[in-house]
């Protein structure tokens, strides 16, 4: 019988895929958004009222240690230099060309976390790591010259890899809804202080946009990041980004459902190699030592 821990630790997988699917969903949602005002001010709307919703569901998280405070915003900090670079790259980049820059957090991750805290990746991590690289490469590549807006991307990624890597780091069950809620409210202070200075202030107008920005505060935003920050205090850095680079199939599979999109034989098998590197993480035969390992990684601070 599978332990209290273990158990936990299966929970924390399949409500990850689940808020990766959340954001695979929001490529559509957030289309009539950022056509009508600028893309700062309306990140900067989705994560306050996100930092909203979630205060007032547990206002209570907010009495918090300074140690957990810190975390928070350094976690915060990644994730808003992650969306921010990542929308300089996209003025001169492709979307697709982006969503694989941005995928490539999935090696990212593993090398800076063995490079700065020495975690060692068992072989299914890193085999793992090489098919959701490839899936990612067959769902997003048509062609693909470097230039500045996809050096952009890279560093965006970059930021990414950070975030999943703290979350993984220094998130316990008890501290990770106050983290989330300082992350939140980090990223929110960002954007709308950023898009202040750069955009000047502007309030949402319309139905669709506003539509638009309550689904990502309150679905994408808010309870996305309470169960991203709660699933990463049980699992790895390697195995939170393998499960992240299914975002793209997620996102593929609400283009079929909602706009019509057509899925082609390069897609389905990019996909279906995502798939299989998540398996190879979670859902198939595993060491009891592995499992261990994941569950009781040390959590540093500053």
């Amino acid at each position: 019988m599978a332990s209290s821990a273990a158990r936990q630790s299966r929970l924390a997988f399949w409500l990850l895929i689940l808020a990766t699917a959340v954001w695979g969903s929001t490529f559509i949602v957030v289309q009539d958004g950022i056509n009508a005002m600028p893309m700062m001010m309306f990140m900067g709307w989705r994560f306050v009222i996100a930092f909203l919703v979630m205060l007032a569901i547990r206002p209570r998280a907010l009495r918090m240690t300074a140690k957990t405070f810190r975390q928070g915003l350094f976690i915060g900090i990644a994730l808003a230099f992650g969306y921010w670079t990542q929308t300089f790259g996209l003025y001169t980049t492709s979307a697709t060309v982006s969503g694989f820059i941005t995928g490539m957090f999935v090696v990212i991750t593993p090398i800076l976390a063995g490079f700065i805290y020495k975690m060692k990746i068992p072989y299914t991590g890193w085999l793992g790591v090489v098919l959701a690289t490839v899936g990612l490469a067959l769902i997003s590549l048509k062609g693909w010259s470097f230039g500045v807006g996809e050096s952009w991307t890279l560093v965006g990624a970059a930021f990414f890899s950070f975030q999943i890597m703290w979350l993984s780091r220094w998130a316990t069950p008890a501290t990770s809804y106050s983290i989330a809620i300082t992350q939140v409210g980090t990223t929110a202070v960002i954007f709308f202080v950023g898009g202040l200075f750069i955009d000047g202030f502007e309030v949402p107008q319309g139905q669709a946009v506003w539509t638009s920005i309550l689904f990502l505060a309150v679905f994408a935003s808010a309870l996305a990041f309470i169960i991203q920050t709660w699933s990463q205090s049980h699992m790895n850095p390697t195995k939170a980004a393998i499960v992240l680079s299914a975002e793209p199939v997620f996102a593929g599979l609400f283009g079929v459902l909602v706009a019509g999109d057509v899925i082609t034989l390069r897609i389905a098998l990019g996909g279906l190699l995502i798939l299989g590197a998540m398996y190879l993480v979670e859902l198939g035969p595993r060491h009891n030592s592995e499992v261990a390992d994941d569950l009781s990684k040390p959590h540093l601070g500053f």
